[in-house]
């Protein structure tokens, strides 16, 4: 019975459990506070690129930092496609964006998977070399890149614009790191069927790669859509330029003197809807496990 009595008190239990709740909850709030206020912020650009594009130019040259058109006005967008060759740097930078993403994620997925199964000589180096060239700032390369174009007779042409970018390094070593993750059962089951290597990469190796495939997509559709300084030496013909050359074209003061806020903010905004549609619809794929439809058994 002494035992029995001898059990401290618990009266202040509850008074500690209650006060738990509230700090849980004081903090929680302070957390989404933040995020919202950060949110906000980054968001403000956007908003004011919004709204400046749908001002009058005395109202964008007076008021440029103003959430509110004041009058409200499509003048801009107008002036877009009737005193500019936006249409054409659309149509420009869409057969570019299309075959350089489309080249890039063939071209990539094959040296990736050749460097991370295939066993030949030189191997490790070849890979050394390409990790060396995503560590080369791209603006190095400019003017060989432009003495290349030269030489090889394709300056100033869709050739000039499209082929350099056809491969990049960070691709291929996304590719060569996700591949190295899938079982080699899976490819040996493949060449015991009878498969060669391209077939047992084609009809094997690369479906079971589909995460990654989405991850190279998106990223090769937007670098491309918005490369800007390949364009800059690769071509010269007005009739060439993409739409990054094109808006550079435009911010130069390339239509006459003033401002013109919201023709060039209008044209930042058109540009930019593209990758955003690309990038919420395949956002659920861009971070995916590793091992995503690899063999689990």
């Amino acid at each position: 019975m002494a035992v029995l009595t001898d059990r401290p008190p618990v009266a202040a239990a509850p008074a500690r459990r209650g006060r738990r709740p509230a700090r849980t909850l004081v903090s929680r709030f302070l957390g989404y506070a933040t995020l919202v206020f950060f949110g906000l912020v980054f968001l403000y650009p956007f908003v004011i690129q919004l709204a400046n594009s749908l001002k009058a130019e005395p109202d964008a040259a007076a008021n440029p930092l103003s959430p509110f058109p004041d009058p409200l006005t499509l003048a801009g967008f107008e002036r877009i496609f009737a005193g500019t060759n936006f249409p054409l740097w659309v149509g420009n930078s869409l057969l570019v964006t299309v075959l350089v993403t489309v080249g890039r994620v063939f071209f990539d997925s094959l040296a990736g998977y050749a460097l991370a199964r295939l066993r030949f000589r030189g191997r490790a180096g070849l890979f050394a070399a390409i990790i060396a060239v995503m560590a080369v700032p791209g603006v190095v390369l400019l003017i060989p890149k432009f003495l290349v174009l030269n030489q090889l007779g394709i300056y100033n042409s869709y050739a000039g614009l499209i082929v350099p970018l056809l491969v990049d390094a960070a691709g291929v070593f996304i590719m060569k790191q996700f591949f190295e993750s899938i079982p080699v059962s899976v490819e040996e089951a493949a060449r015991i069927d009878g498969a060669g290597v391209f077939r047992t990469f084609w009809s094997v190796v690369l479906p079971m790669a589909k995460p990654a495939l989405i991850t190279l997509t998106i990223l090769s559709f937007q670098g491309s859509w918005n490369e800007f300084p390949h364009s800059l030496v690769a071509v010269q013909d007005p009739n060439l330029f993409t739409l990054p050359r094109g808006l550079a074209d435009l911010v130069s003061g390339s239509l006459g003197k003033g401002s013109q806020y919201p023709l060039k903010l209008g044209a930042a905004l058109l540009a930019t809807i593209p990758v955003a549609i690309i990038f919420v619809i395949f956002q659920r794929y861009f971070v995916r496990d590793a091992n995503d439809g690899s063999d689990k058994g």
